[in-house]
């Protein structure tokens, strides 16, 4: 049988529980018509790039499918007629990836690379961006413009 992988985003009002019952309703209608779920992942409540249905919020479901085409059809026919899927996506594939998507590895992972730098060494996220600790030693030390000595040279109104 072919692969395909299935994502579809549900409602941002619907509940976690709801989302993961509807995931299973879905896996037991493709085992009901001769296909396999390997892998379901719950990606949890993301923003859209744009507004779909009214809404600007959805749960993202991700499904590596094994399933003949007629199986691929009326799931999707499933999800025009639910209420609840905002959007589906269904795509064939070569072989079913059992490592964890992208969306589903810890940030810690993706932290390991350390700093970003430029050509020259520097770092080169915006200056509001970094922390104070990250200006160069030179910034640290300076005063700031409007230090104490803006106030010595102000004359005063003692001299005539």
């Amino acid at each position: 049988m072919p692969f395909y992988e299935s994502t579809f985003i549900v409602r941002p009002d619907v509940s976690p529980q709801q989302v993961e019952t509807l995931a299973e309703e879905v896996e037991g209608m493709i085992k009901e018509h001769g296909g396999a779920v390997t892998k379901t992942e719950f990606w949890g409540l993301k923003s859209l790039a744009y507004r779909m249905k009214k809404s600007r919020k959805g749960h993202y479901v991700f499904m590596n499918v094994d399933a003949s085409g007629d199986t691929i059809h009326e799931l999707e026919r499933n999800f025009r007629i639910n209420e609840d899927v905002i959007r589906y996506l269904n795509i064939r594939v070569e072989e079913l990836d059992s490592e964890p998507t992208a969306m589903m590895k810890s940030r810690a992972s993706r932290d390991d690379r350390g700093p970003r730098r430029d050509d020259r060494g520097r770092d080169d996220r915006p200056r509001g961006d970094r922390d104070r600790d990250d200006r160069p030693r030179g910034d640290r030390d300076a005063k700031p413009d409007n230090a104490a000595g803006e106030a010595a040279a102000a004359p005063s109104g003692d001299e005539t």
